[in-house]
């Protein structure tokens, strides 16, 4: 077992770890907690950090939801999940998955299907666009979306 860190030492090495990317609450309680600090030292660290503002989950949940969407392409519902399982507080999940643009979001999904798309017969079978509506929902992406854009004709066709 690892001998377990100081408090200071801990808030160094947190400040170091927030100042170079964005971090949750619940991340950071959980390094402490592996790091062998808890309780009263482990709140005392955190709220110091979050004073001097080098964590913020509001912040942490716009920017994972740029992130997730633009490079990642995830739809909403994946998004959402993973932000609870961060345990963001459901109003900042809520405030930062208002943030993607609708038009930017059914292109995006339109994209990543009419990718997947070439590589099948053309015209699409039955088959063909129920794998489509699947790998969108493993995306994260709303069924009623995924149905109207999977079921449109003029998905394969050059834009």
């Amino acid at each position: 077992m690892k001998k377990p860190i100081s408090s200071d030492a801990a808030l160094v090495r947190l400040e170091t770890l927030c100042a170079r990317s964005e971090q949750c609450g619940a991340d950071l309680r959980r390094k402490l907690f592996t790091w062998g600090i808890t309780g009263s030292s482990a709140e005392k660290i955190l709220d110091s950090l979050a004073d001097r503002r080098f964590f913020d989950d509001a912040r942490f949940a716009r920017a994972f939801v740029n992130d997730r969407f633009n490079f990642s392409k995830w739809g909403r519902r994946k998004i959402t999940q993973a932000l609870r399982l961060k345990r963001i507080d459901a109003d900042i999940i809520s405030d930062a998955i208002a943030t993607i643009d609708d038009e930017a979001y059914e292109s995006t999904l339109r994209q990543i299907l009419r990718s997947r798309a070439v590589r099948m017969a053309q015209p699409l079978s039955r088959d063909d666009r129920l794998r489509l509506a699947r790998f969108a929902a493993s995306r994260g992406f709303e069924t009623s979306l995924i149905l109207s854009t999977v079921n449109d004709p003029t998905l394969c066709e050059d834009s």
